[in-house]
């Protein structure tokens, strides 16, 4: 449970740092949106650290899954844009993967 908390938390980390950078240089926004950002992107890699996976490559395979969903959240969340079936078949899949990568017995 612990790991699966550290990707939820990693991935808002890392969208909401991304975003902000998108907004500066995409929608227009200060300068000053990428100091957030690039604290969040701090905050990002080290909740990474805090995943339980023995090796660095597994624990970031599996947040992908962890990502993706997190990022069709956002989309639906906060830019007030529905995910439609694709969206949500996709996520899906990806969830599966990242739970076969990171919960297999070894």
């Amino acid at each position: 449970m612990h790991s699966i908390a550290a990707y939820i938390f990693a991935a808002f980390a890392e969208i909401a740092g991304c975003f902000a950078f998108w907004a500066w240089l995409r929608s227009g926004k200060s300068v000053w949106w990428i100091v957030p950002g690039i604290a969040s992107l701090v905050v990002f890699a080290w909740l990474l650290t805090r995943v339980e996976a023995e090796f660095a490559g597994r624990a970031f395979a599996a947040y992908g899954g962890v990502y993706i969903t997190a990022s069709v959240f956002w989309m639906w969340a906060v830019e007030r844009t529905s995910p439609d079936r694709w969206d949500v078949t996709g996520l899906v899949v990806c969830l599966l993967g990242a739970g076969i990568i990171l919960f297999a017995p070894r």
